[in-house]
């Protein structure tokens, strides 16, 4: 509870005096602003007579005016000015830039008063005061003020950073606040507070560095000892504000004692300062543990850089009153900047403020600033001698091209010298970058997703020592919410992780793309980040990284950006920080990365729609293909760039052969005509049943569509043309039409049959009662027996018909197939005696029955038979032998002819349906349909039988039938009816 209120009662007070110190440095600058104090550069001190001139500086208003030193002042426009009080008085009421009259005796060299010196006149411009330090100094206590208030508020429990900020707030105070000389008492609390600040801020600075890390290791005495040296630490500077108190009352030499007072604090400010660098080397050179020496290491090169150019550029010149260039000595004093950055490093224990990087820029400035102002000094001393000696005209345009050569040459030397300190101080380092930025640049020619994630994985380790690196990849974001998720994709390092792991990370925070996101997430303990979820804290923990650095890439849908990986990077193998110097060369590189990595997934997914393109195009040019219609296509110059299977068939040209030729090269003229009578008309033409002349010879009959190519924007880029080949469609329909019309003949046929019967039975019985009351009459018996025999015959042919027209359906019965071919034959006696054709039968007559439909078996034995006669038209001793016989449980049935025969190429196409070899009609028979054998054989098939084929070009062809016997089956009623025709058959014949 002591604790917890000494602490509340210590920052209030900061906070109470920062604020103070604050308010009165702003007053102070704007008062200061407001303020100008006239002067003519001259040391006056009170003298015998008057006041005398201890030094007049070269280029001083005085030193210009003609004013020696040794010179004594006795007025100023007829005022007297024995004392310094008169003399501020009349050169602040004339104020700057007035023209002042000096009354000066000039002793006589060797004269020991002023009786017999000469008194002369002299005009002064006074000018004002040159404060432009002061801005740069102001500079440094906004430095050290702000270093302060972030390592206060970063580290408030850290070692010693109550006393840092207590300097750096001491140092703010030193440096911004400066007396103008209005001698109120703001600018006495101005005066005073500045003098308190010259004399404890050394004391503060060289007091840390004794107590430097080994204070906690001390007990007893060696603890009593360091306490009551860290206390001698801070009379000199106690003394130094006594001396100051004690010289405000001797006003009669205050200018020259004031000046040795400036030269004392100086003095005391560098001595104590060089003594905190020996101190600092001392415990550098002792120190054991490694972060300790990495600590002191840049703590020596830290104050050292500081306190080198101000010793020897200002502290030095200043106590021995030498003349040094202004710019010098103000580059001098601005190097002090770089105590708060070393000692704000050394109070959080760690690289937060970069203090390498800043080491490094600054030797780089400095360097560069010295040669810049060595070769701005030689070129205007360069230009002067030319100007003088040769080149009197130059004047003033020398001076400005000198100037204008010096800024052109200031950028180039300031970036050589920067690569020449790097490779001084850290060249491994160097290099391992030139690798990095090379291997940045590279990236992009890489486009295997999985080996550029090894390559980075693999590549930022060896460039930044780094232990740990993981990749995470964006993954699409939910089309409901629109939330983006990262995936670890590629690590190193990461040996706590696991493969069943990697689904419960939680890495939400790693969303850069929200409003107000920062460039990179800097996570200073993973273990413990309390401003993330549990589940997320979890996460950061296990991964252990420290750092996570946005991959953005172009944006195609808003041209923005978006983060399309994030890496994620931990500390050093020392244990280190990155410096802010690698942040942003890994911001540089992310952004490399992030174009690589969404190159190589856009160069992933065009593979994966190639592949998919190149899937659907063979899917469509196999549908093209495997459409039984010809499809080509042709371009705006009719020359075809489409050419599918189909077409390759019907003009017997290959696609390699029919591409970008004209298409006037490939198909007849009337097509070529009408095609172009179409081909700029809109919309689907159509040519119904055109007659294609192709390049074979064969006519044939297509529907031909014509269409216009269009792409997506309905922009025509060709035409396409399907051409439907419906030659064999329209010969089916031909088919079709004619087995209609023998249809409708086989319903006449069997009418005719029946009104045919009744006449011939009259006839029939008439004919045979006749033949009996006229059995002895030779002249009429022989007449009337031939009539009745023709009546028989005319019945058995109207019962032919009769049987063969009727529609039994499908319907099997048991069928005697030696008495199908009898009724077929006689159905067919006429036409084959036409033709002069020789029928022999040979049926056995044991053949047994088989199952199966008659009209059916008929109409296959009637086909067969009639091709039989159409092949042996005009063939001398044409013979047709048909003969059935059994064997091993089966019925076969024979057809030969001797006929032209079959040729080779053809037998295995005769059952292929419209397919005939029959193109023109022979006497006496018709032309073919192709449909016949196709009939036929499905019938067989139809019956569980077989049909098989010999032929011999010029010999014949012989046919053989197979089916299943079957057992001896009851009377069908269709075999019965059968019987009666039978019988009344032979009735005829009683």
């Amino acid at each position: 509870m002591k604790d917890a209120a000494q602490t509340r009662i210590l920052a209030i007070a900061l906070a109470i005096a920062t604020l103070a110190a604050c308010v009165l440095a702003a007053i102070n600058f704007k008062s200061e602003g407001g303020f100008d104090v006239p002067t003519d550069g001259i040391w006056w001190v009170e003298s015998t007579g008057g006041l005398k001139a201890e030094r007049v500086p070269p280029g001083s208003p005085g030193e210009r005016a003609g004013v020696r030193s040794g010179d004594v002042l006795v007025a100023v426009d007829d005022h007297p000015t024995e004392r310094l009080a008169p003399f501020v008085r009349e050169i602040f009421h004339r104020g700057i830039w007035a023209n002042a009259t000096y009354s000066i005796l000039r002793p006589m060299p060797h004269a020991s008063d002023l009786k017999d010196a000469p008194r002369l006149d002299i005009q002064v411009i006074l000018e004002p005061t040159d404060r432009s330090i002061n801005q740069g100094l102001r500079f440094i206590a906004l430095v050290y003020l702000c270093i302060g208030i972030y390592v206060l508020f970063r580290r408030w429990t850290a070692p010693k950073s109550t006393h840092f900020y207590v300097f750096c707030l001491v140092s703010f105070v030193m440096y911004s606040f400066k007396y103008t000389t209005e001698l109120d008492l703001f600018d006495t609390i101005i005066y005073w507070g500045n003098i308190a600040a010259v004399a404890i801020q050394p004391a503060l600075f060289l007091h840390f560095a004794v107590s430097f890390v080994g204070d906690l290791k001390e007990t007893g005495a060696g603890r009593l000892r360091r306490r009551l040296l860290s206390v001698a630490l801070y009379v000199p500077g106690i003394l130094l504000i006594g001396l100051q108190l004690w010289a405000q009352h001797f006003w009669s030499a205050t200018e020259i004692l004031r000046h040795r007072l400036d030269q004392i604090s100086v003095g005391y400010l560098a001595l104590y300062y060089v003594i905190a660098a020996v101190v600092f080397r001392y415990r550098y050179r002792r120190a054991e543990s490694a972060l300790e020496r990495q600590q002191l290491k840049w703590l020596t090169r830290g104050t050292l850089l500081a306190v080198t150019p101000f010793t020897l550029l200002y502290v030095i010149p200043y106590l021995s009153d030498w003349t040094v260039p202004s710019l010098l000595t103000k580059l001098a004093g601005l190097s002090l900047v770089f105590l708060p950055l070393t000692f704000s490093w050394a109070i959080v224990r760690y690289r937060l403020m970069d203090v390498d990087l800043i080491f490094k820029r600054g030797v780089t400035y400095t360097l560069a600033t010295a040669a810049i102002v060595g070769v701005y000094f030689g070129l205007v001393a360069l230009t002067a001698e030319i100007v003088h000696t040769r080149a009197p005209f130059l004047g003033t345009w020398g001076l400005l091209a000198a100037i204008m050569i010096t800024g052109l040459v200031f950028d180039p030397l300031k970036r050589a010298i920067h690569a020449w300190v790097d490779r001084i101080f850290d060249q491994k380092r160097v290099d391992y970058r030139e690798t990095l930025v090379e291997f940045g640049r590279g990236l992009n020619s890489q486009t295997d997703l999985r080996a550029l994630l090894d390559s980075i994985v693999e590549r930022l380790p060896q460039t930044l020592l780094v232990t740990r690196v993981a990749v995470f990849l964006a993954t699409e974001g939910d089309p409901r919410t629109g939330e983006r998720h990262f995936e670890l994709a590629a690590s190193h390092g990461l040996t706590n992780i696991g493969a069943a792991d990697l689904a419960a990370l939680d890495v939400r925070f790693l969303d850069f793309d929200r409003p107000g996101a920062n460039n990179h997430i800097f996570l200073e303990n993973p273990q413990q980040v309390l401003r993330l979820s549990e589940t997320q804290r979890h996460s950061a923990s296990r991964l252990d990284l420290n750092y996570y650095l946005p991959c953005r890439a172009a944006n195609r849908e808003d041209s923005g950006t978006r983060t399309v990986a994030v890496i994620g990077l931990g500390r050093t193998g020392e244990g280190d920080f990155l410096s802010s110097e690698d942040m942003r060369l890994l911001e540089s590189l992310a952004s490399y990365i992030g174009i690589a990595i969404q190159n190589a997934q856009l160069y992933q997914k065009l593979e994966q729609k190639i592949t998919d393109f190149e899937r659907l195009k063979d899917f469509n040019e196999n549908i093209v293909e495997s459409i039984n219609i010809g499809i080509f296509a042709v371009d705006l110059d009719d020359r075809i760039e489409s050419w599918n299977t189909q077409m390759e068939v019907m003009f017997a040209r290959s696609r390699a052969e029919a591409l970008r030729q004209p298409i006037s090269a490939l198909f007849p003229s009337d097509f070529v005509s009408r095609f172009n009578s179409v081909r700029e008309e809109q919309g689907t033409h159509t040519l119904y049943k055109f007659r294609l002349e192709l390049p074979s010879g064969e006519t044939r009959i297509a529907n031909i569509a014509i269409a216009p190519l269009v792409t997506r924007n309905f922009v025509t880029i060709g035409r396409i043309i399907l051409v439907d080949d419906i030659t064999d469609r329209i010969q089916l329909e031909a088919q079709l039409t004619q087995s209609e019309k023998l249809s409708s003949i086989g319903l006449l046929a069997a009418g005719v049959a029946h009104e045919v019967n009744t006449p011939l039975a009259v006839i029939s019985s008439y004919a045979q009662m006749l033949t009996k009351h006229m059995r002895d009459d030779a002249r009429l018996a022989p007449v009337l027996e031939k009539i009745t025999q023709q009546t028989f015959r005319a019945s058995e042919i109207v019962n032919g018909l009769l049987s063969f027209s009727r529609t039994s359906g499908s319907e099997f019965t048991s069928v005697d197939l030696n008495d199908l071919l009898r009724d077929t034959l006689v159905l067919l006696e006429h036409p084959m005696k036409t033709a002069q054709i020789h029928v022999e039968t040979n049926l056995d007559p044991q053949l047994p029955r088989i199952h199966g439909n008659r009209g059916k078996l008929q109409q296959v034995i009637l086909n067969l038979i009639l091709n039989a006669r159409d092949a042996m038209h005009g063939s001398p001793a044409a013979t047709l032998r048909i003969a059935t016989f059994a064997g091993a449980g089966r019925v076969l049935v024979r057809i030969q002819d001797s006929g032209s025969g079959i040729e080779r190429e053809h037998l295995h196409r005769i059952y292929d349906p419209f397919f005939t070899t029959k193109t023109k009609p022979a006497e006496g028979g018709h032309k073919g349909t192709g449909l016949g054998l196709a009939v036929s054989y499905g019938i067989i098939q139809e019956h569980a039988g077989k049909i098989h084929v010999e032929s011999e070009v010029g010999v014949g062809t012989a046919f053989q039938l197979e089916f299943p016997a079957s057992e001896a089956r009851p009377l069908t009623p269709a075999a019965h009816a059968s019987g009666q025709q039978e019988t009344e058959r032979k009735t005829l014949h009683v």
